[in-house]
């Protein structure tokens, strides 16, 4: 969703992303599924747009709910790293007790 959020975007364009930021083993088999379900639970809508490189591509959007539940992910996230960082804060890293 925070793809998305960052404007609208298509499937294809979205597996590309993620892969640059090393999910290499994503897939557009994994991808659009997703999409459906995110768009069905309306937190995302779309539209058919023309490609150049040919046929329509359906582009992505969150809609208002979708941005609020992207938000509130994110908090939780936060809040989450936080208390990661807690717990994490005195290991050593492999030694052993």
């Amino acid at each position: 969703m925070k793809l998305i959020g960052d404007g609208e975007t298509y499937g294809y364009e979205i597996v590309e992303t993620l892969k640059k930021y090393g999910f290499q083993e994503i897939s557009e088999g994994t991808v659009y599924p997703l999409l459906i379900r995110l768009k069905k639970n309306k937190l995302l809508y779309s539209k058919d747009k023309a490609s150049p490189y040919g046929p329509k591509r359906k582009y992505y959007s969150l809609t208002e709910k979708g941005e609020k539940e992207l938000e509130n992910f994110y908090q939780t996230w936060l809040e989450l790293r936080n208390v990661i960082d807690v717990v994490f804060k005195d290991y050593k890293g492999g030694a052993t007790r």
